[in-house]
């Protein structure tokens, strides 16, 4: 009697521990050095503990490595997983495979980054990166005031694919500022001859000091510089400083994330628009779960073609009519 019920109780076991396998998910970001991209995998680790998800991650080797994205995927699919989470590097180029996953019968969600078009996956948790661009555009412009009116910009943006989330930012910057925009899917074809060029980062501090040089020849007296993301600010700032030039530049940009807002504190960066990935990523694993246990997909915000986790304008400096929290209260937010 004893020797079934031991037998049973392993069998029970044996069981649970089966369907708690079932529930398996991945999450693929651009990057695993990226601040950014560290909170993103902290929310989703934790959430799928909480949620009991066995929890795959990866992560490109530098932001634009898609074949690592593309091989990520597959394995993935490989392994049954019930929903992939993903910071996409190219927007396009992946769409063969996420369709794929979606296929085998995974739920994919976009993080950060919109598919293009979104309905390629599932579903899309993200910030309004139009409207982060935006924020510190309006920003840039009415701190200069009638200064904006003779302005110097470099541009700063991520790669030459020009994925949504880089022009999405950089269009909305130059709306914020008060530029005319020709086709909003486009980096770089504006002629307001304040724009003195545009130059791609790969999203780290290395990609902005060197973008920022690049540009600096071009002219010397830019003033305004709006970059993809913090690390890139952190590289044109240096840049800046390596000329004698780090007090008299605007430099705006968006993230929010904990340096990055030190930065601001600092005086590194005059404003910043904050995202809210661990949210992103928190939310995304809660989908999942949903999702295997009951066959339903997450909502968009209305209105919009994604899930809107948010954004806030952080600054030490606050203009009139524009919302925005301090470096201080910010601290106590950042990438929540």
């Amino acid at each position: 009697m004893k020797t079934l019920m031991t037998s049973s109780i392993i069998a029970l076991s044996a069981l649970a521990g089966a369907a708690q396998a079932d529930v398996n998910a991945c999450l693929i970001t651009k990057t695993d050095t990226n601040p950014f991209f560290v909170k993103m995998k902290e929310g989703a680790t934790a959430a799928a503990e909480a949620n009991g998800i066995s929890l795959s991650t990866f992560a490109g080797k530098i932001d634009g490595d898609v074949e690592s994205q593309i091989t990520a995927v597959e394995t993935c699919i490989a392994s049954g997983a019930k929903g992939i989470l993903i910071t996409p590097t190219d927007s396009r180029t992946l769409r063969p495979v996420i369709t794929q996953a979606r296929e085998a019968g995974a739920l994919v969600i976009a993080l950060d980054t919109p598919f293009e078009p979104a309905s390629v996956a599932d579903a899309t948790f993200a910030t309004d990166n139009f409207k982060a661009g935006v924020l510190i555009g309006e920003w840039a412009a009415a701190k200069l005031g009638e200064d904006a009116a003779s302005a110097k910009i470099a541009l700063l943006d991520l790669n030459p694919s020009e994925i949504s989330v880089d022009y999405l930012r950089n269009n909305g910057f130059l709306q914020g500022f008060g530029i005319d925009i020709k086709d909003p899917t486009d980096i770089g074809d504006e002629d307001d001859p304040r724009i003195v060029g545009n130059d791609v980062t790969n999203g780290n501090e290395e990609g902005g000091r060197t973008a920022m040089e690049n540009l600096m020849q071009i002219d010397p007296e830019i003033n305004v510089v709006y970059t993809i993301n913090e690390p890139a600010a952190a590289g044109a700032y240096e840049a800046l400083k390596s000329v004698g030039r780090e007090n008299d530049v605007l430099i705006v940009s968006v993230d929010g994330g904990c340096p990055g807002v030190q930065n601001i504190s600092d005086g590194v960066i005059g404003a910043t628009s904050m995202q809210f990935p661990l949210l992103m990523a928190s939310l995304g694993i809660e989908a999942i779960k949903s999702w295997a246990e009951t066959g339903a997909k997450p909502q968009n915000t209305e209105g919009l073609d994604f899930y809107n986790t948010g954004v806030e304008l952080i600054t030490d400096e606050p203009v009139d009519d524009i919302p925005s929290l301090s470096s201080a209260e910010g601290i106590g937010k950042c990438w929540g």
